[in-house]
């Protein structure tokens, strides 16, 4: 039995705690929301974002930080990217310097262009964290469906004690030492989804789809490999497989936002009324400037980059990216 801390009481950190409180670990889960824990206790479920999900009693939610994370041996990280920073900041004093770190948050950060893992351990000021990865929408994991993730760490020993401590009949973790592919995977598909969405709003087909996920996953793994990641995890669970569930699945708050972009919304207009992050529209511009600092071709990157800033529309996107110059596939 391990004490489990999770930061963030959205639909991942709720499954999160549900799935590792039935493997019978003691779970505290940390919201800075008063009112978003005073609603989970009274119906325990997260109503606005994990809904028809229940919450085990015995799971202590709470808004008290000085409560939340003591003598945690595992504290687990599930925020939006955009709040990971200060969310770090505001807890640093109550963390247990002892625990083992999991960042399940995927993203790049827009100010810095770091890796989330990086901003965590920068925050923090450790040394190592394990990253958690993977096609998991937790609308899916919280109903117990089978499912498989990565845990990587530059340090073998805790992906590996991530892996015991996490592993279930229907949760089956592998493990990694390349942080940076599994993060950079992770983050860069939720891009690719909401082109996919996109696509879909528009009305095409089948086609038009796997060919914007080849293509897609082209540029993923070009990027990574400039950042050096490897090229083969670009094509397990963090890349293709994450890559897959989220540009094919109604689950995907990014693939959603795409349809109504494609639909004819305007761009915050349709991110907003998912009412939830859509982490490829927060990726994009960073996940874009890196491209242009690692001198790396990502067409369909700049061309939502292109979309979200308002210098293009979808239709003209579509035509400039399928009138490109002629050139062979793996170069």
């Amino acid at each position: 039995m391990k004490k489990i801390s999770v930061i963030g009481a959205g639909g991942m950190g709720c499954a999160l705690a549900g799935h590792l409180f039935e493997l019978g670990n003691t779970l505290t889960l940390y919201t800075p929301f008063a009112d978003e824990a005073d609603e989970i206790n009274k119906n325990h479920e997260n109503t606005d974002k994990l809904p028809g999900v229940k919450i085990d009693p015995d799971i202590i939610v709470t808004s008290d930080k000085e409560a939340a994370f003591k003598d945690a041996d595992i504290v687990v990280i599930a925020t939006p990217s955009k709040v990971l920073r200060d969310s770090l900041f505001f807890l640093k004093s109550h963390l247990p310097a002892n625990a083992v770190f999991v960042c399940c948050s995927k993203g790049i950060e827009q100010r810095s262009h770091m890796l989330l893992a990086d901003v965590v351990k920068e925050v923090l000021c450790i040394d190592d964290i394990v990253v958690l990865s993977g096609p998991s929408h937790a609308e899916e994991l919280a109903k117990k469906l089978p499912t498989a993730m990565v845990a990587a760490s530059e340090n073998k020993d805790n992906a590996i004690y991530i892996q015991d401590v996490f592993t279930s009949e229907y949760l089956r973790i592998y493990t990694s030492e390349d942080i940076r592919g599994v993060e950079l995977g992770g983050a860069l598909k939720n891009v690719i989804a909401l082109c996919a969405g996109i696509v879909d709003g528009l009305g095409y087909g089948d086609n038009t789809k796997a060919a914007l996920m080849t293509r897609g996953m082209a540029e993923i793994s070009r990027l990574g490999e400039s950042m050096g990641a490897k090229r083969e995890t670009f094509f397990g669970l963090a890349g293709i497989g994450d890559l897959i569930v989220t540009c094919t699945s109604m689950h995907s708050r990014n693939r959603r936002a795409g349809i109504r972009i494609g639909q004819g919304i305007p761009v915050k207009e349709a991110v907003e009324g998912i009412r939830m992050t859509v982490e490829g529209y927060e990726t994009c511009i960073p996940a874009y400037e890196l491209s242009l600092q690692h001198g790396v071709s990502m067409p369909i990157t700049k061309a939502l980059h292109d979309i979200i800033k308002g210098h293009l529309g979808v239709g003209q996107a579509v035509r400039e990216l399928m009138t490109r110059s002629k050139k062979d596939e793996f170069i």
